[in-house]
Order: structure tokens, then sequence, then C-alpha cells
């Protein structure tokens, strides 16, 4: 294996791993916050149980996270030391911004995570707050970077081909900023949310004690409250995104449709094998203008193909177009599941009205018997893996249709990698540590379970509205 072919496939490990840490560490604490706000509205100790067992998940995975970020960190330096040359002056002020919202959010975790019985309710709540917004503020920060690369500006090259009168606001504030962190932070909210509420309604499906019933009815609602608001958000963000694509990297979107030839009228392809040897993207599905509508706004619109750019500058055809179409594919099954279970809320709330812990709004549903709907949660728990098959697919688009740049028109990804020749070695060493780091998460949670699901941790009184003290020594009002 070449150099650069290790040097990629180390880096696309590491990110796959570390994508899903981070999705989990933008989305569970607003998870968290939903849950003990309700408890602190109609003191259902249910919810305050629930608020406590995501915690401490967010707890593990945002150590399991902190990891392997610091290893991403080391391997941009170690394996793409030309690129941390010329971007470090222009990228590093996102990552330094990154690192004090992850400092943030570590100091408010902890006070959050000891602060049960230490702090007063509203304390405790507002403590979660700021775990919620650096969570996301982290990967927004990130993803600033990312944008960078694929909107490079703020610098002039100089006569040496490193950049000049380098302004890091400008990179930092890039065009392809706004939309990317937009698509990113909705994708993570809808992965956790869909995977959680299929977490769950197994449960629901294994008919596991009465005491159990009312807090894996209440996960499920917080859980698909925030995937299908998230859900609904994401076409519209990635269409507009998918608009910036046919302006600023017509290439990846020709690549990401099967789109070969520039045309007028040019179809939207649904599925299809592209074949770059004939130009032909086969055994697709083809809506006649489709792709001109949705990215210029006119049946008429031109789009560029593929063969409007050299060869060498080619994205690699075959794997953004399938990567788009998982991405796309996820997206509507997850729609249409989510719109399957608002309409069974929606028929549910005479059972709401009369059963105990309903409150107000979408969340009155912890009322509702989803057990009795089994082909609802069965929708749920096949959804579970949608969001973060989707959440990896859509990367995969955004890097592969990117290349060959490491850096869009300025560098390539060959002339940006390591000389060294050991990267088969780092490669198998970043494995294993995944892998250690795997085994340790599995473990930690089937551990958490166990205590979640002891008598001891729930009883046929949690699910009472507390009076004068809630669990865990929490005063709420009578």
């Amino acid at each position: 294996m070449d150099t650069l072919t290790a040097a990629r496939l180390q880096m696309e490990v590491s990110l796959g791993f570390h994508m899903i840490f981070a999705a989990v560490g933008m989305a569970m604490p607003l998870m968290m916050l939903i849950a003990e706000g309700r408890y602190l509205r109609t003191g259902d100790t249910e919810a305050l149980r629930l608020a406590q067992t995501w915690a401490k998940v967010t707890a593990v995975l945002f150590a399991i996270g902190a990891v392997s970020g610091t290893a991403l960190s080391f391997e941009l330096g170690l394996l793409w030391p030309r690129f941390m040359a010329f971007a470090g002056p222009l990228i590093g002020t996102a990552f330094a911004l990154e690192g004090y919202a992850f400092f943030i959010e570590a100091i408010f975790l902890g006070l959050y995570l000891y602060g049960w019985k230490r702090l007063s309710p509203r304390a405790h709540w507002l403590c979660g707050v700021p775990v919620a917004v650096s969570g996301a503020l982290s990967g927004i920060l990130v993803v600033s970077a990312n944008a960078w690369m694929q909107s490079p500006v703020g610098f002039k090259l100089g006569p040496d081909g490193m950049p000049v009168d380098v302004d890091p606001v400008a990179a930092l504030f890039n065009p392809a900023w706004p939309y990317m962190a937009a698509h990113s932070t909705i994708s993570t909210y809808q992965a956790v949310g869909f995977a959680a509420a299929g977490v769950y309604a197994w449960a629901l499906l294994r008919n596991r004690a009465p005491w159990r019933r009312h807090y894996n009815r209440l996960a499920v609602l917080i859980s698909m409250s925030l995937g299908l608001v998230a859900a609904l958000l994401q076409p519209f963000v990635g269409d507009l995104l998918a608009k910036r694509a046919h302006l600023a990297q017509p290439a990846k979107l020709a690549a990401m449709e099967g789109q070969f030839r520039t045309e007028r009228g040019a179809p939207l392809r649904l599925g299809g094998l592209p074949d770059p040897a004939t130009g032909e993207t086969r055994w697709a599905i083809e809506i006649p203008r489709a792709l001109s509508i949705l990215a210029t706004g006119d049946p008429q619109g031109e789009v560029q193909g593929l063969e409007a750019f050299p060869r060498d500058q080619w994205p690699n055809v075959v794997i953004t177009h399938l990567a788009f179409q998982v991405m796309v594919g996820a997206g509507v099954a997850m729609i249409g599941v989510g719109l399957w279970f608002l309409w069974a809320w929606w028929r549910g709330r005479p059972a709401r009205a009369t059963t105990s812990g309903a409150g107000r709004g979408l969340l009155a549903g912890a009322g509702v018997d989803w057990a009795s709907r089994r082909w609802l949660l069965w929708g749920l728990v096949l959804a579970s893996p949608l969001g973060f098959l989707a959440l990896q697919a859509g990367w995969i688009v955004t890097e592969v249709g990117r290349q060959p740049w490491i850096i869009y028109r300025v560098m390539r990804t060959s002339e940006a990698v390591t000389p060294a020749a050991e990267v088969g070695s780092s490669l198998a060493a970043f494995v294993l540590l995944y892998t250690g780091l795997t085994v340790a998460l599995v473990a930690l949670l089937r551990r958490l379970a166990r205590t979640t699901d002891s008598p001891e941790a729930g009883s046929p009184e949690a699910g009472r509205p507390a009076t004068k003290e809630g669990a865990a020594g929490i005063p709420v009002r009578a």
C-alpha cells in the first residue's frame, strides 16, 4: 500500500470513528436538558432518571471522543505536514476556539454530573445549558476548518506557493461555513434522535417490567421529537448546500448526480451506477429537468457535467454518487418513519388526556401506549441506524467529492501527504487504538444498562409524580 493510500485510509477510519462521538456530544446534552426540564415542570421522576442516564452516557462518550479527537489532531500533523504548514495560520483560529468550547463543555459537564444533590434544581438545569451549547459550538467551529478547505479564502499565494496577507477572520467566516455548519449540526441531532428512539423502541418490544414502560415511552418521545424536527429541516438546508455546490464546486455536484455531460434541462437521477469509462449512469430512474430546477431554479438551467473538467480533476464518481444516494435515501426513509410516528401520536391524543404523567405539547405523548403499536416500534428499530448511516455517507460526499484537492483548487491531496514511508505501521496502531476504545465503550455502556435496569434503579413508585422531593434528593414543588 502506497503512502498516500495508507494516509487517506487512516484519516477515513479516524474521522468515521470520531464522528460518532462528536455527534452524540452535540445532541445528547439537549435531550438530557429536555428530560430534566420535564421533571422540573411535572415532577415526573422517570424523566429525572432518564436525564441522569443520558448524562452518564454523555460523560462516557465525551471521554472517548476526547481521546479520538486528540488522536486526530496528531494525525493532521503527522500525515499531512505540508497541508498544515500551508493551512495552519488560516484554520488555527477555528481549532483554538473549538478548544475553548471543549473546555467549557468539560467544566459544566462536571458540574452537571456532580451537582445533582449539591445545586438547586434551577441551577443544576442551567449548568446543562452550556454543555449543550458548547457541544454544538465545538462541532460548528471544526466544520469551519473543513469548509475553508472547500472554499479557501483569506490569503494570497506568495512567490514560493505559501500563503501571504493571511486573514484568519476571513478564513474562519468563509462562504461555505454557514451552509456546512447548519447541515452538519442538524444531521447530528437527527442521527442521535433516531438512534436513541430505536434503542428504547426495542426495550418496549421486549415487554419489560411495568415500571419501565413509562420510562421507555418518554425516552422514545423525547428522542423522536428531536429526530423528527431535524429530519424535516434537513432537506431545506441540503437544498441550499447543493445550490452552492452548483456555483462553487460544480465537479462535485456532477459526481453526486452522475452527470457526465453539460446540458440544459438536466434530469435528477435516483439510484443508478455511474460508469466513467462510457460517461453514462446506468439503471438510474431519471426525473426530467429536476436537477436543473433544484440547482438553478430554472427547468432549462444549465448544469455542468464532468466533461467540462480535466479528467485528472474528477472526483471518484462511483463513490461520490453512491454515497449521495445512500444519504438521500436514508433521509427520506427517516422522514417517512417520523411522519408515521407523528400520525400515531396524533391518533393517541384521547389516551394522553387520561394517562398519568401527561403534560403539554408533543411530550404529552409519553402517556400513549406505544407498546401496543408494534409495527411502529419495529419501524423505529429498523430506522435507528439510518441517521448515522446518512451522517457518514454525507461526509464521504463532502470529502471524496472535493478530491483530488485537499484545499480546493489550491493544493492536491498527493502534494500534502507526508514523505515518510511508515504510514502502514501508523495505520495499524490507530486501528488497534480504536478497537480498544470500542471494546471499552461497549463494556461501559453494558454496565450502565445493567445499572439502569436493576430493580433498585426503578420501582413501581418511580413513575409517580413527586411531591416534596424528587429522585436524587432534588426538591420539587408540591
